[in-house]
C-alpha cells in the first residue's frame, strides 16, 4: 500500500512539473518597419521612413498565445484609437480619450475631442512656468495625463471638429519643427536674460504658425459654445471629479505626494500614494463599474514587442509570484522603470485567476499588429511597470474616504 502511495505521489509531481509554466526565453531581434515608417513618415516626407537600426533583447514569443481578441473583453465606451503622429503627446491622447469616455457617462454624448487644444495650452502653461522659474522648468513635449484637469479648469475643452491642430492636407501631427522652435526661443530667453520680453505672446506665435490658433467660440450641433461652456453644458464634465494615484514605498501610504518624474514638470503633488494592493483594487473597481482608467508608465520592456501586442513580464525578468511592492520599488529606484508612455484602459477580462486589460494606445508602436491601436496587458505588467493612474472619483472613493477625513 505504501509503495502504491509513493508511486502515485511521484506521478502527480511529474505531471505537475510537466505542465508548470515553462521559463520564457529571450532573443536579440531587429525592430521591423511599421506604422511610424510606413504611415506617419510617408505622410510627412512622401516616402517610407528608414527602418529602425540595431537589435534589442526581447522575449521570444514563438509558440506563445495570449488573450488578444478585443471582443472577449468587457469594455467601456470609447472612440476608436487614433494616432498621435510624430509628437510626444501620448499624455494628451490618453487623457482626452479618458474624458471622452467620461463625457459619455455624464452626458450620453459620443464626441471626439481635440487633443491638440489641450496640447496648445499645455505648451503655453509650460512657457509661463519657464518664465516664472527663470529657466528652471523642464522643456519637453511630454506631460502627465492629469495635466488635462489644469487645462480644463482654465480653458475648457473643444471638439475635434472645431480644432484639429493640423494644417490643410496634413494627416498626422508633426511636432519636430514646433518643438525645436519652441525650445530654441525659450533657451535664448534664458541665455540672454530676456525675461521682460513678451515671452508667452511669442510662444503663442510659434504655436499659431505650427498647429494653428484655437477658436474662441465654435458651433457644435447648431449651437455656439466657448470651450468652457462646451465642457460645462454639453459634456457635463468637472475637473475636480478626477483623482490621480501612484504606489511607491519611498513615501508614506495614504498621503498626497509629488510624482517625481520629468514629465510632471509643474511638480503636481496631487497624487495619492497608496499600497500596491489598493492601486490594483482601484483599477479593477473602475472597470467593474463602467469607468476607464488613464494609465502612465513604462513600455520599453522585453515583454513588450509591438508586433505581439501584449505587455507581459517574462519569467527571466522576474517570476510572477515575486511581483510585489518591493520588486516594483526596486525598478522605480534604479531607473529600470521609467514614465515613457500614457495609455487608456478600456476593457477587462479574467482568465482563471489572472486579470487582463484592454489598452487603447495612440503611440506608433500601438498601431502595429493585427488590432491597430489596441494592446493587451497582464495585471502583473501593470503591477510592476505602470507608475500612475487617473480615475473618476467614484472608482477610488473607498480609498479616498479612508485618506480624506
Amino acid at each position: 500500500m505504501m509503495k502504491q502511495i509513493i508511486v502515485t505521489i511521484a506521478f502527480i509531481l511529474l505531471f505537475t512539473t510537466a505542465f508548470a509554466q515553462q521559463p520564457d526565453k529571450g532573443e536579440y531581434k531587429s525592430p521591423q518597419s511599421g506604422f511610424m515608417q510606413k504611415e506617419i513618415m510617408k505622410d510627412i516626407t512622401g516616402k517610407d521612413g528608414d527602418a529602425p537600426n540595431g537589435k534589442s533583447f526581447v522575449m521570444d514569443f514563438n509558440g506563445k498565445t495570449y488573450p488578444t481578441d478585443p471582443t472577449k473583453y468587457t469594455t467601456v465606451w470609447h472612440n476608436d484609437p487614433v494616432s498621435q503622429g510624430l509628437s510626444g503627446t501620448c499624455w494628451a491622447y490618453s487623457a482626452t480619450s479618458f474624458m471622452e469616455s467620461e463625457a459619455y457617462l455624464k452626458s450620453g454624448h459620443q464626441v471626439k475631442l481635440s487633443e491638440m487644444y489641450t496640447v496648445y495650452w499645455e505648451y503655453v502653461a509650460r512657457a509661463e512656468e519657464f518664465v516664472r522659474t527663470k529657466g528652471e522648468t523642464e522643456l519637453g513635449q511630454g506631460s502627465e495625463s492629469n495635466a488635462i484637469k489644469r487645462v480644463m479648469s482654465k480653458h475648457g475643452l473643444m471638439p475635434y471638429s472645431a480644432y484639429t491642430g493640423l494644417k490643410e492636407g496634413q494627416k498626422y501631427n508633426n511636432h519636430v519643427k514646433l518643438f525645436n522652435e519652441y525650445k530654441a526661443y525659450l533657451d535664448e530667453v534664458a541665455n540672454k536674460n530676456l525675461w521682460d520680453d513678451d515671452v508667452v505672446g511669442k510662444v503663442k506665435g510659434i504655436l499659431d504658425r505650427n498647429i494653428c490658433t484655437p477658436p474662441e467660440t465654435f458651433t457644435y450641433e447648431g449651437k455656439t459654445y466657448t470651450p468652457k461652456s462646451f465642457m460645462d453644458e454639453y459634456l457635463k464634465l468637472r475637473p475636480n471629479d478626477y483623482f490621480s494615484f501612484m504606489s511607491s514605498k519611498k513615501y508614506p501610504y495614504n498621503q498626497r505626494h509629488e510624482l517625481e518624474e520629468p514629465d510632471n514638470w509643474w511638480h503636481s503633488n496631487e497624487y495619492y500614494n497608496v499600497s500596491l494592493d489598493d492601486y490594483i483594487w482601484i483599477i479593477r473597481n473602475a472597470l467593474a463599474n463602467g469607468y476607464s482608467v488613464s494609465l502612465c508608465g513604462d513600455t520599453s520592456e522585453p515583454g513588450y514587442v509591438k508586433e505581439n501586442e501584449v505587455g507581459i513580464v517574462p519569467t527571466f525578468d522576474i517570476p510572477a509570484k515575486y511581483i510585489n511592492a518591493d520588486s516594483r520599488e526596486m525598478r522605480l529606484e534604479n531607473g529600470a522603470t521609467t514614465d515613457d508612455h500614457c495609455i487608456q484602459i478600456v476593457g477587462v477580462q479574467k482568465i482563471k485567476n489572472q486579470y487582463w486589460y484592454l489598452i487603447k494606445d495612440s503611440g506608433s508602436g500601438g498601431m502595429d499588429g493585427e488590432h491597430r491601436g489596441y494592446r493587451f496587458y497582464s495585471e502583473d505588467y501593470i503591477k510592476l511597470k505602470m507608475i500612475n493612474i487617473m480615475v473618476n472619483v467614484e472608482a477610488g472613493r473607498k480609498i479616498l474616504d479612508r485618506i480624506i477625513k
